[in-house]
């Protein structure tokens, strides 16, 4: 399969681009920079020149293949309600050319902001379209399967792998750094889900493969590991103090992400492991980002 993806070259797309390879499929992938073109070259894939921004490059790649995965995001918190509207703009744009193909066109969420506190998302919860929710990819991205397309939702927890990335826990070292101390909200109980880079790759190749229209998938490995592990992780990893603060207190360490800071959001992927035959199998999140030179390397 000629396969068309976005954010081929970022830190989930490099796995999921030669897992694809190593499978039997091409990839194509947008680049927007000469750092793009490298990496997507060095992982064996074609380029496709453009952005998230250039619709034109996104209808030209997406009509040019025989299936899209859409993994592409601004991850610029401060702006996140603007990039969510980049991101529903892209996936449509792609989605017009795929209309009547029944090719499949994977978009990409995650499993935060879906149920109330504590609640375990599972992959048959639909996300609130409320305006506190400002990337509406998964919305945006399934209202294609009326209209005879395979579009899928692939939901990503906090994704770890290697390259010293952790989704939003990479924020949180970053944060640590700067106020030279590692903090968890409360007694940090607050449990946020996981998934390994390359379990979650063969996840969306499974869902390319074999997904059905409509349908989300959760990349979760773990359902819910608590925030206190990962701050004391985060802690060793810097030589700073880790400390509780009070919820209060939460925008003013943690700006943008104050929002995902204290939230109890479990997830599970038994779901997914018994419609698509997956099964994680890759190291859990504390053993690996807690190995010496994790963040370093």
């Amino acid at each position: 399969m000629r396969v068309f993806m976005t954010g081929a070259a970022g830190f989930i797309g490099v796995a999921t681009t030669r897992e694809l390879i190593a499978n039997g499929h091409q990839v194509v992938g947008l680049a927007r920079s000469d750092a793009n073109v490298a990496a997507l070259e060095a992982a064996g894939a074609a380029v496709h020149r453009g952005s998230l921004e250039d619709f034109d490059s996104l209808r030209a790649g997406a009509a040019d293949a025989d299936g899209v995965i859409h993994l592409a995001f601004i991850h610029d918190f401060s702006k996140f309600a603007e990039n969510g509207q980049i991101d529903k703009r892209a996936i449509e744009a792609m989605g017009d050319v795929l209309e009547g193909t029944d090719k499949p066109f994977i978009v990409t969420s995650g499993t935060a902001l879906i149920a109330p506190p504590g609640a375990v998302v599972t992959e048959e919860m639909r996300r609130d379209a409320g305006t506190h929710v400002p990337r509406v990819s998964e919305k945006t991205g399934l209202a294609y399967a009326s209209r005879g397309v395979r579009a899928m939702a692939i939901r990503l927890p906090q994704v770890h792998g290697a390259d010293g990335k952790a989704g939003l826990i990479t924020y949180l070292l970053e944060g640590a750094r700067r106020k030279g101390a590692a903090a968890y909200v409360g007694d940090g109980s607050a449990r946020w889900a996981a998934g390994h880079r390359l379990d979650v790759a063969h996840l969306y190749r499974l869902a390319l493969e074999k997904g059905a229209a409509d349908s989300i998938y959760h990349a979760v490995g773990e359902e819910g590991v608590p925030m206190r592990q990962i701050i004391e992780v985060l802690g060793r990893a810097l030589n700073v103090p880790v400390v509780s603060i009070k919820q209060e207190e939460a925008g003013d360490y943690y700006g943008p992400l104050a929002m995902f800071a204290d939230l109890d959001m479990p997830a599970s992927s038994a779901l997914t492991q018994k419609w698509l035959g997956w099964k994680p199998t890759q190291i859990e999140l504390i053993a690996n980002i807690g190995q010496p030179g994790y963040f370093t390397s």
